[in-house]
């Protein structure tokens, strides 16, 4: 068997945030059950078990959400608990999770540096960007709870990224968002963009990513970027660091630049097994691990079914003389259907100028990279 990689969400569609663009918080009221609520110890091991199971050199254990820290450190320390139970092949663990700070504290610091947890921690930039879309319950900012998280991963010599959703109004501010990231000494980025609902005409949000919004954009952090480079100040930009790998000849980590969906295992909170954490819905349901081994979910007919309706035969793609690159991007950016075919993706057109505006220094980039 390969490696594995399980997407967790052991809290469900639950948060203790409101921000106004979640697209899980759409995602899950088109579905017959929205929560499934915390998981429980049973799945849990059940899960770990599995996973040890199926997995042959690594296994890697990314949680989400939701927020997933609401399933209390406890549900993760016993989570620990049974990797050590069922490890007895020694294969190498990956353990990660991506939070939006809010109940953050020493003990879950120590808690992840101890497991050797990587962290994706949600940051928009700065407080006025921020907290501009990303709120509580009270419709107050999470600004400064997220950077009192920030200094606690310091202290504790957390690893940490910082994850950027770029709607609307962060697309406005490229520059501001990036130095601000400088500032604070921040060298582990992603840059996201961000979601329109399901099935729905992309761009009729408040907080809705134009194409020439996303282009201005990226243009202006590339430029960023490269002129840090070049002064031997370079940051890691996931989707930067893409384009260089494919540009020296390896593959792409990131699965929107791979031309066809995965099939990956995106495990929600009552053990239900979904290919992409886009598509957590009753159509993409795949199995359930209390009731199945991982190799038949994740070779099921639906699963081959997920992977092949994902392959572009748009002759416009095909054609594009950045195709090789941009491979059309993640099928979500292709929603909704028409005639039962995907769409061109939304960005293309901000892609093609992106890519003719960068590729060259990409290039210069990618040899300087080579020759060290």
């Amino acid at each position: 068997m390969p490696p594995l990689s399980l997407l967790i969400k052991p809290a469900s569609g639950n948060c203790n945030l409101r921000c106004k663009y979640c697209f899980y918080y759409d995602v899950i009221h088109k579905r017959e059950v929205p929560s499934y609520g915390m998981m429980s110890e049973e799945t849990l091991e059940t899960l770990v078990k599995k996973a040890f199971e199926y997995a042959e050199g690594s296994v890697t254990f990314a949680f989400q959400g939701g927020e997933p820290t609401l399933a209390s450190l406890d549900f993760f320390k016993q989570f620990i608990a049974f990797q050590e139970k069922y490890n007895t092949n020694n294969i190498k663990i990956n353990n990660a999770l991506q939070t939006n700070g809010m109940v953050i504290d020493d003990a879950w610091a120590e808690f992840f540096y101890d497991n050797q947890f990587l962290i994706g921690l949600s940051l928009d930039g700065h407080k006025d960007i921020h907290n501009y879309y990303r709120i509580d319950a009270k419709g107050e900012g999470s600004f400064n709870r997220i950077m009192k998280t920030c200094k606690i991963f310091d202290k504790h010599k957390v690893m940490y990224n910082i994850l950027c959703v770029v709607n609307k109004h962060v697309a406005k501010h490229p520059s501001k968002v990036y130095n601000f990231f400088r500032k604070q000494g921040f060298e582990f980025l992603q840059f996201i963009p961000c979601l329109d609902e399901l099935d729905q005409e992309p761009g009729q949000n408040q907080y809705s990513l134009t194409p020439d919004g996303y282009e201005h954009f990226l243009k202006t952090i590339f430029d960023l970027w490269y002129a840090d480079f070049m002064n031997g100040k370079g940051v890691s930009i996931r989707m930067f660091d893409n384009i260089l790998q494919m540009i020296l000849g390896y593959p792409p980590e990131s699965c929107d630049m791979n031309g066809h969906c995965s099939v990956n295992a995106v495990v929600e909170a009552d053990g239900s097994i979904y290919p992409c954490d886009f598509y957590v819905i009753d159509k993409w349901k795949l199995g359930n691990i209390m009731q199945s081994d991982l190799n038949t979910i994740l070779r099921c007919d639906l699963a081959k079914e997920f992977v092949q309706e994902s392959v572009n035969t748009d002759p416009q793609c095909r054609t594009c003389e950045f195709y090789r690159i941009c491979r059309s991007g993640c099928k979500r950016h292709k929603e909704p259907k028409v005639n039962g075919q995907y769409s061109r993706n939304y960005f293309c057109d901000a892609y093609k100028r992106f890519y003719g505006y960068t590729l060259p220094r990409f290039m210069e980039v990618a040899r300087k990279v080579s020759a060290r």
